[in-house]
């Protein structure tokens, strides 16, 4: 059955046509979950979060663009709130711990660093990321972050490798561009990796 046909089902409220969509998509959620949190527990609880999410919007989802698409947009942004509540937490736990002993040990201060240091990266380059027209969001969104091939992103978005990777091309200058006052040199010159 065509993935439009399981998306017209599953508005009509039948469980079997969304369980095949979720059954096709669950994996790459995930992994694109885990990309940002590197939590094995904490990304399946944001994968399941989004097919919830998704199941409750799919009255409003028009087929305008690829239903991957469409649940990749709510995947990232259940993420990104995700981490913003993880962060305040952090500061939260971090704060506790200070006050709680006086003599809180030099490797876990650097090490609560480090991780904040990471994850601040991580949220600048997913805050800036989304800065970019959509169409440059959701390249680097597959290539970069959720490490599809250039074929899958051939077929998922219905465009030619030559656009795929000229628009991969165009995304990367253009995040590079607006994150330039915040890498050193070496960053510069660097393609952007998966996380």
């Amino acid at each position: 059955m065509q993935e439009k046909e399981l998306v017209r089902l599953s508005q009509e409220g039948n469980e079997q046509a969304f369980a095949s969509l979720v059954k096709k998509y669950e994996t790459k959620v995930f992994r694109l979950a885990y990309s940002f949190t590197q939590e094995r527990e904490a990304s399946d609880d944001l994968a399941q979060e989004v097919f919830i999410k998704a199941y409750f919007a799919l009255p409003k989802f028009k087929l305008k663009s690829e239903f991957g698409t469409w649940l990749y947009r709510i995947a990232i942004n259940q993420i990104k709130d995700y981490l913003r509540k993880r962060k305040r937490q952090m500061k939260e736990i971090s704060l506790e711990a200070t006050r709680e002993s006086p003599f809180v040990q030099e490797e876990e201060r650097m090490r609560i660093e480090k991780e904040d240091i990471e994850k601040r990266q991580r949220d600048l380059v997913l805050q800036y990321l989304h800065t970019l027209p959509p169409k440059y969001q959701l390249i680097l969104t597959l290539r970069d972050i959720q490490g599809f091939s250039y074929e899958e992103i051939s077929r998922t978005l219905k465009i030619s490798p030559g656009t795929v990777d000229s628009r991969l091309f165009r995304a990367r200058q253009m995040l590079r561009k607006k994150l330039a006052p915040f890498l050193g040199q070496k960053g510069g010159n660097h393609e952007l990796q998966k996380s």
